[in-house]
């Protein structure tokens, strides 16, 4: 991996992207908090990543030395921008900046972050060292460089990079599944069905990797909830109603499943 890579986060999407790219090369990750550390550390180990590879700090200099910081926090855009000022202070002004949002219009990022042209949408998939997709959303600014540079990273990561406009909520996948998951979620209410079954017979007779309740879960419903409102889909009051409870999936312990 010819990039310093650098990741800003400590949710499933940047242990799952630093797991990754620690078994390929040096990688270095700011997290917010000392807990927030601690639970990069091991949800990288837990992912197979390589502890020697991975630099965990909570202090942002960490990531001055990286040629291509991929942001992934909260789908905020005021918290993001934040973020990515404070990114743009510290690095070097060759270097790369993107975030992995799929809902936020990446030309006002790209302008709020003082680098459009060294900036672009790096939507990667959970669970991201199985996942293939990376979703490339470049600003009307972004360079001939900043548009090699990352798509080389795709490859070293080996990921397929797909060019996708770059202000249509949801990109293509997020804006084509979840219309079909929270569809899913309204057939489980109205057939009575247990989840197991809807998931088992969208697995095994449609040949999906994971039922759409059970991706539900992996996203979390509060993600999925905000996913839902950027494109504007018609959430179920179900998906609604659980992230308040804080049913949030996997990363809760209870979703449509029950987790350990």
């Amino acid at each position: 991996m010819e990039e310093r890579l650098g990741i800003a986060g400590s949710g499933e999407i940047a242990c799952g992207l630093a797991a990754l790219a620690a078994s390929r090369g040096a990688v270095v990750l700011w997290a917010r908090s000392d807990r927030s550390a601690a639970r990069v550390r091991e949800a990288v180990r837990a992912r197979g990543g390589e502890d020697a590879a991975i630099r965990v700090e909570t202090d942002p200099g960490v990531l001055a030395g990286a040629s291509f910081v991929v942001e992934a926090i909260v789908e905020d855009h005021e918290v993001k921008v934040g973020v990515l000022l404070e990114l743009h202070r510290r690095l070097d002004p060759e270097a790369v900046l993107a975030t992995t949002t799929s809902s936020l219009s990446i030309e006002a990022l790209a302008e709020a972050s003082g680098r459009p042209d060294r900036f672009l949408g790096f939507h990667v998939f959970n669970p991201v060292p199985k996942m293939p997709l990376v979703e490339l959303a470049f600003p009307r600014a972004a360079s001939q460089g900043t548009r090699r540079r990352a798509l080389a990273l795709c490859e070293a990561l080996d990921k397929t990079g797909v060019e996708v406009p770059p202000d249509r909520p949801g990109f293509v996948v997020n804006r084509l599944l979840f219309p079909f998951l929270f569809d899913a979620v309204r057939l489980l209410e109205a057939s009575g069905l247990d989840p197991e079954h809807v998931d088992t017979c969208m697995r095994l007779g449609a040949g999906h990797p994971m039922g759409p309740l059970a991706l539900l879960d992996l996203v979390g419903l509060d993600i999925a909830e905000a996913i839902g409102d950027a494109i504007d889909a018609d959430v179920p009051a179900r998906v609604r109603a659980m992230a308040r409870e804080g049913a949030l999936g996997r990363k809760a312990g209870r979703g449509f499943y029950a987790y350990d």
